[in-house]
Order: structure tokens, then C-alpha cells, then sequence
């Protein structure tokens, strides 16, 4: 049993239990007290002054027990570091504002010999100071001064120019004096190597001399970009091996600007050669950059290794392709060059360290992709090229598959484009079919995964169908034998989409179950990869061949027939409920597209094909009730519902038609609406077509008087309405009385807006002020909207003139100002009108 103490004991017990609380939180606060203190900055103390130090255990303090901390540092008085900087930094550009201006303003007052003597003076000063400052541990006042000296000797160098070698050439001059002014500073930032300037600044004047002497020197291009290269590997040494932050950063600057201009050089020459030979020196150019980027990629860190793999891999694939290149016709250059890349992937067998391999792995990726970024248009220019015969249905077979495309793409230039599509969708066939021993022989670079797998797999089916289609129109195959070719690719990627879906289903069903189910899952997502590639491009074919169809109508009927038939077969042949929706809507919409194909063989004008349209949503309907709860179902009707909006749209030019599809539409709706689960949307919108066709043939008819038609609708469907509430006083006002009431009032709107006469309107306020009334006692929001609406836009027709004399006869400037006092007034008292807002609301909710 549980003991509970007294209550007098278990007071005492409490307060012993507070009391340790209270010394324990004393202690934690205590300690947080000196962490805080301790983490803030110090200023430098003597040999001799107080140190903080942490409080020993077990000498005069212990845990649980207050601890006194040593005295406390006091803050430095002078002026905090960024202060000092800035002053510094101020102080140093006022003296190189002022070299700057005694050098070209002043410099022609004085004689040669005072000239000299002060920049002589000065400069020397300058760069004394520093070791003097340094030696007083002034280091930032040191480098102030070392920058002043850097501007210095630039102004000396100007002057020698100006004075001493006034006829030299300029670009010569300024390559010498780069070269001097890097030695310079070298060694003084050698020499004082606690400044951070001037190993910086020798690095970026060793950028100049070799470029700017080639420059002054006349030299050739190919002679431009090896100085551009020497000088890139200078700065590639120096970021490697250089000491300091700001030596590595300036030379790695250097060298992605001077290798980028050495690449771009050689590789222009290389383009520009006129033969193999001409193209060996830029080559050679080339290949040696590339040997540069990958020596330094073999002992950079890993990012920058790997960008030195990618450069290497680059250069030499633009290199030696540039001498092929030049060796054979133009329509060939690009695949050359896409076999020198597809060369790099031998890679994976040499001795390079991981992340330099990877960059050479990245830069035959990225040769590929460009090669396909110039096969890839000319497969588009095929599978859009047709598009044009939709303006011109049925003008009769072209002259081959080129004259259904048009001639705006030169095929002949195009000729090289399906080997490379051919050569890329091979491999990429092979890695997939043969994706173990791929991933052992690339293991000691990359380790893909089955994403990878199902990559490669989508990528060669997709390429292998570009080069069909493109090889076809290449080769300039006869009409017929391109349109059987398309409907061919459509049925075979068709049947890969369906088996792909299958074998996904198989493998997550097996993959439920442990390890098997592992590695089936792996392969499977390789599969559903290429399954979802086969599904898009089997739809996006079957559009292109149904436009290439359109030329001939035998090939019209014969390719949707055959389009409706494979889609439809599709459907019902897989189990994946996407897949099955796809295909499903596509045979849907092939089949509305091929009766609107009938109704232009027989002749019939657009309003009058527009019944015959509805064939598809009818069968789509049946379709439903027959499919009921299967996830197909909707988006099947939805398709085709599309359909009989088309059909809608053929038909708004001539009203009696117009009116007999929106009935027909209505019966499919009614038709749907029997359906528990199409009842609470199917329902509202056969009514509101219904109503439409009532509206449409009573206009088509020229009625003035639609109340003789649409009264003996309203009354019985009011009375329908009544028995339903007594049924199920639940019931919606909507549901039980708006068809009936929308019948009768809404054609009487329309009729009483055109209608000079009074009597009409006056008949027509009565009866939508009674329903109104009706609504709000017997709280029915379909009768007291509907009634309201209906009463608002009568009146506003009949007060409409007296209005508009009202406004000519104001002040032009009133009603202005009546519309600010308005939004002043709803401004101001905004809570409350919101408030009104939300109570009508909740009061509308609450109706039925």
C-alpha cells in the first residue's frame, strides 16, 4: 500500500525540496553569469594582470555552491577596430587623391630634376614606412600606406613613360613595367610577409606582360592564346602554392579569366581552320591546356578538381576534334566531335583521382548534350511540321513525307542529325540493358542508381523513336509509308507504356515483401521510367500522325480508326489506373475527332455536324454506368463532356440547332444524373440546359410571349417541389423550387429588358416582389435571391432613363464627389459594415 505522510510532514518535506530548487537555480544563473562574460571579447592584458580562468572543482567551489569569479578586464578606451579602419582607409585615399593630382596637375611647374627628386622621395618613403609600423605592431596603418606606395610606383611608372621614354610604344612599355612591378612587389611582400597587399597586387601584374607583349609585338592569334595560357598556368601554380587568402582568390581570378581567353582563342582557330593542318596548331594549343587543367585537377581540392576535369575533358575533345573536323563535310562536324566525347568515358578505366575522373565523366555529358541540342530541332520541325495541313483538310496526298512538312527545314543539312540520335540512343540501350557490369566498371568513379537506370532506359526509347522519325523524313519516304511508319511507333509505344505498367504493378506488389521485393523495386523504377516516357510519347505521336492524316481522308479514317482502336485496346489491356485514364481519354477524344471527320464527308455544315458529335459523349455515358465507381470513370466522361462542349460551340450559329443540342446535351446529363454518385452535379447542369433549350427555341422562334410556354413548365414543377418539401423538409429551396422558378423569371427578364411596354415589367416586379417576400417569411434563400435578383434588375431597366436624365442635369463634378463621400462614409464605418456583411451571410446559411 501507499504510505502518504502527515500533512505537517509533507509541508516540511516541500519546502526542503524548494529550498534546493532555489540554490540549484542560484548556481545555474551564477555560472551563466561568467560563461557570458568569459565569451566577450578582451583587450590585451599585462604579464601580470588578472586572467580569467575556470573554476577549479573540489578548491573552494563545487558544484551546487555560488563561485566568485576573478575581476573582471576593463574595456579598452580607444577607438573600437572598424573605426580604425575607416579612418585609415580615408586617410589613405586623401594621399593617393592628392600623388594623384600633384602628378597630373602640378607635375609641369617643376623642373626635371625636383619631379624625379619628390616621386622619388615619396615613393621611397612609402614603402619604408611599413617596416617601421610593422615594427611598432601597427599593421593596419602599415598596410594604408602600402597601398598608397602601390599607387605610387604606378604613378612613377607613368612618369617614367612620360618623361624618360616618351617615343617608347605604349604597349610595349606598359608589358615591361607590368613585369617590374610584379617582381617588385614580390619581393617586398616577401620581404615584410605580414602585409596582405602586395603579393596580391604582384599576382595581378603578372597577368600583363606576356599578353600585352604579344599584343605590341604583332603576333597571330594562336601566339595571343599561348600567352594567355602561360600566364593561366602561372596563376594555376600560384593558387595551388601560394600563402595567404588573398594570393590564392587573385590568382584563381587570374586563371579562370586567362584559361577562359586561352580556350576560347584556341577554339576559335579551330573552328576558323581551313584544313587539318591548319587546325593542328589550335589543337595543340588545346591539348595542352588540357593536360594543364588536368595536372592542377590532380591536386586541387575536390570542387575545383572536378571543374579542372570538366576544362581538361573539353579542350580535348575540342582539340582533336577540331582536327577531324576540318577532314570531313560539314553536316558531319558535329558528329566528330560527339565521338572525341564519347571517347572521354574511357576515363573510368584510368589512374585519376575520383573527383578529376568525374569532371572528365561531366564533360563527355556535356559534349553529348550539345550534340543532341543540334538533333533534337529537326525532330520537332517533324512531329509540328504537320500543323500546317489543318488549314487545308483533305487537299490531297503531298509528294512524300517532306511536302507534308513543308519546306521551311533544310533537310539536307540535317542528314547527320538521326546518327547521332542513333549512336546516343544505342548507348544509352546498352547501359540499360547491361546496367550491372556498367555500374562495376564505373564503380571507381560513379555509383549510379536504378533512377539512373530508368534514365538511360526513357532516354534511348525516346531517342530511338526521334531517329525513326527523323531518319524517315532524311531519307524523303513516300506519304503513305511515313503515315503507316507513325501509327507503327504509336501501337509499339503503346505496347511498351502497357507491359512497363505492368511489370510497375508486379514489382511494388513483390516489393512489399523484403529483399526480393528490393531489387525488383530498383529494376521496376528503371521500367516505370521508361513506361511514362512510352505514354507521352505515344500520345504526342498519335497527334502528330493525326495531323499528318489530315492530308488524305482515306488516311483520316484510317489512322483514327486505327488510333481509337490501339488507345481503346490500351485501356482495357492495363491494370495501372493512370495509365488506364490516359488512354482511355485519348480513344475518347480520337473518336470525337473522327466523327467529326464523318460529318465532313457527309457534307454537313458546322451546326449541322454538331448533333451528330454527340455520338462520343452518348457512348462516354454509357461508358459511366457501366464503369460506375472505377477511378476511369470521370475522366472519361469528362472527355466526354468536352466533346459535347464542342459540339455546343459548332452549333451557336444557328439558334434551332443550337437549341436541339443543349436538349440532347441535357438528356446525357439526365442520363448521368440517374447515378447516385453523378446525381448532386449532373442533376443542376441537365436542368440548366434544359432550361437553356427552352430559352434558345423560344428566341429562335421570335416568342414575345415565353410565359405561355414556360408557365405551364413552372407550375407543375413548383407543385413537384412543394410535395418534396413536405417529404423532406430538409430539402434544398434550390433543388425543390429554383428550376421551376429560373424557368418562367429568367425568360421574362430577358423579354421585359427589350419590351416598351409597362405592363410586362409592372406584372413581372409584382410577381418577384411576392416571391421575394415568400423567401424571407418563410426563410427559402432560392426564393428570396432569385425573387430579389430578378426584382433589382427590373427595376434597374425601368429607372434606367429617368437615371441617366438625372446625371446629364448634376454638375459634372457631383457625382465625383458623391462617390468619395460614399467610400469615406463605408470607410469609416467599415468594422460595422463588414459585421452586416457576415450577419446576412450567416442568416443566408441558415436558410434552405
Amino acid at each position: 500500500m501507499e504510505h502518504v505522510p502527515p500533512p505537517a510532514e509533507e509541508l516540511a518535506l516541500l519546502d526542503r525540496e524548494l529550498a534546493q530548487l532555489d540554490a540549484r537555480r542560484a548556481h545555474l544563473l551564477t555560472r551563466r553569469a561568467w560563461l557570458v562574460s568569459a565569451l566577450q571579447p578582451q583587450a590585451p592584458q599585462a604579464p601580470n594582470a588578472p586572467r580569467w580562468h575556470t573554476p577549479p572543482v573540489g578548491q573552494g567551489w563545487a558544484p551546487g555552491q555560488p563561485w566568485s569569479a576573478a575581476p573582471r578586464a576593463a574595456k579598452p578606451s580607444g577607438p573600437p577596430r572598424s573605426a580604425q579602419n575607416v579612418l585609415l582607409t580615408l586617410g589613405g585615399l586623401l594621399l593617393t587623391v592628392a600623388a594623384v593630382a600633384f602628378t597630373l596637375v602640378s607635375w609641369g611647374s617643376m623642373g626635371i630634376g625636383g619631379r624625379s627628386a619628390v616621386l622619388a622621395l615619396v615613393t621611397l618613403a612609402a614603402l619604408a614606412a611599413p617596416v617601421v609600423l610593422l615594427r611598432r605592431k601597427l599593421a593596419a596603418t602599415a598596410e594604408a600606406l602600402a597601398a598608397l606606395a602601390l599607387v605610387l610606383t604606378l604613378l612613377d611608372t607613368y612618369a617614367v613613360h612620360a618623361v624618360a621614354a616618351p617615343d617608347a610604344d605604349g604597349l610595349t612599355f606598359t608589358a615591361v613595367a607590368s613585369a617590374v612591378l610584379a617582381a617588385l612587389w614580390a619581393a617586398y611582400g616577401l620581404a615584410l610577409g605580414k602585409l596582405h597587399l602586395p603579393l596580391p597586387a604582384a599576382v595581378f601584374f603578372v597577368q600583363w606582360p606576356l599578353l600585352l607583349g604579344a599584343w605590341a609585338a604583332g603576333a597571330p592569334a594562336i601566339v595571343v592564346g599561348w600567352a594567355l595560357l602561360v600566364t593561366a598556368v602561372v596563376d594555376g601554380a600560384i593558387a595551388l602554392w601560394g600563402k595567404g587568402l588573398g594570393v590564392r582568390v587573385t590568382a584563381g581570378i587570374g586563371l579562370a579569366v586567362m584559361g577562359s581567353a586561352a580556350l576560347l582563342t584556341g577554339l576559335g582557330e579551330s573552328l576558323t581552320a581551313g584544313g587539318p593542318l591548319g587546325a593542328v596548331l589550335p589543337g595543340a594549343l588545346l591539348l595542352t591546356a588540357a593536360v594543364a587543367a588536368l595536372a592542377g585537377a590532380w591536386r586541387a581540392p575536390n570542387g575545383y578538381a572536378q571543374a579542372g576535369g570538366v576544362v581538361a575533358g573539353l579542350a580535348a575533345v575540342a582539340a582533336v576534334g577540331g582536327v577531324l573536323r576540318a577532314a570531313v563535310p560539314g553536316m558531319w562536324h558535329v558528329p566528330v566531335y560527339l565521338l572525341c566525347g564519347l571517347a572521354l568515358l574511357s576515363v573510368v578505366r584510368a589512374p585519376l583521382p575520383r573527383s578529376a575522373g568525374r569532371g572528365v565523366l561531366a564533360a563527355a555529358g556535356a559534349v553529348v548534350a550539345g550534340a543532341l541540342l543540334w538533333a533534337v530541332p529537326p525532330v520537332a520541325a517533324v512531329l509540328l511540321g504537320p500543323v500546317e495541313l489543318v488549314a487545308e483538310v483533305w487537299a490531297g496526298a503531298p509528294d512524300g513525307f517532306r511536302g507534308a512538312l513543308g519546306e521551311s527545314m533544310r533537310w539536307s543539312e540535317s542528314a547527320a542529325a538521326p546518327v547521332v540520335l542513333a549512336v546516343v540512343a544505342g548507348l544509352l540501350g546498352a547501359a540499360y540493358r547491361w546496367w550491372p557490369s556498367l555500374v562495376r566498371v564505373a564503380a571507381p568513379l560513379v555509383t549510379p542508381g536504378a533512377t539512373a537506370r530508368g534514365a538511360a532506359g526513357a532516354g534511348a526509347l525516346a531517342l530511338g523513336w526521334g531517329t525513326l522519325l527523323l531518319a524517315a523524313a532524311t531519307l524523303g519516304v513516300p506519304y503513305p509509308v511515313a503515315v503507316a511508319l507513325e501509327t507503327v511507333l504509336v501501337a509499339g509505344l503503346l505496347l511498351v507504356a502497357v507491359r512497363g505498367a505492368e511489370l510497375g504493378a508486379g514489382d511494388a506488389g513483390t516489393g512489399e515483401g523484403g529483399g526480393v521485393g528490393a531489387g525488383a523495386g530498383a529494376a521496376g523504377g528503371g521500367r516505370s521510367a521508361v513506361a511514362v516516357t512510352a505514354l507521352v510519347a505515344a500520345v504526342g505521336g498519335a497527334v502528330s500522325v493525326g495531323l499528318l492524316s489530315l492530308a488524305a481522308e482515306a488516311a483520316t479514317y484510317a489512322v483514327f480508326g486505327a488510333l481509337v482502336v490501339l488507345f481503346a485496346g490500351a485501356a482495357l489491356r492495363t491494370r495501372a489506373v493512370v495509365e488506364q485514364a490516359v488512354f482511355a481519354v485519348a480513344a475518347v477524344v480520337w473518336g470525337t475527332v473522327l466523327t467529326g471527320c464523318a460529318a465532313r464527308s457527309l457534307e454537313l455544315a458546322p451546326h449541322e455536324a454538331a448533333p451528330l458529335l454527340l455520338v462520343v459523349p452518348a457512348v462516354t455515358v454509357l461508358l459511366g454506368a457501366r464503369l460506375r465507381l472505377h477511378p476511369v470513370a470521370l475522366p472519361v466522361e469528362l472527355a466526354g463532356a468536352l466533346g459535347a462542349l464542342v459540339a455546343v460551340g459548332l452549333a451557336v450559329a444557328d439558334a434551332p440547332f443550337l437549341a436541339l443540342v443543349l436538349a440532347l446535351c441535357g438528356v446525357l446529363a439526365a442520363g448521368a444524373a440517374v447515378r447516385p454518385e453523378r446525381r448532386p452535379a449532373a442533376g443542376y447542369v441537365a436542368a440548366v440546359l434544359f432550361v437553356a433549350a427552352t430559352w434558345v427555341r423560344l428566341a429562335a422562334s421570335e416568342v414575345s410571349a415565353p410565359e405561355a410556354y414556360t408557365l405551364p413548365v413552372t407550375v407543375p414543377a413548383l407543385v413537384v417541389g412543394v410535395l418534396r418539401r413536405r417529404k423532406d423538409p430538409e430539402a434544398s429551396s434550390w433543388t425543390a423550387y429554383g428550376p421551376g422558378l429560373a424557368a418562367t423569371l429568367l425568360p421574362s427578364l430577358a423579354v421585359a429588358w427589350t419590351d416598351p411596354d409597362w405592363v410586362r415589367p409592372l406584372l413581372l416586379g409584382v410577381a418577384a416582389l411576392v416571391i421575394t417576400l415568400l423567401g424571407a417569411k418563410y426563410r427559402l434563400q432560392a426564393l428570396l435571391l432569385l425573387g430579389g435578383a430578378v426584382l433589382a434588375l427590373n427595376t434597374l431597366h425601368e429607372l434606367a432613363p429617368y437615371v441617366v436624365q438625372v446625371a446629364g442635369a448634376l454638375p459634372r463634378w457631383l457625382p465625383p464627389a458623391l462617390a468619395g463621400l460614399l467610400l469615406l462614409a463605408v470607410g469609416a464605418t467599415y468594422e460595422q459594415r463588414l459585421r452586416d456583411a457576415r450577419k446576412l451571410k450567416d442568416l443566408l446559411g441558415r436558410m434552405r
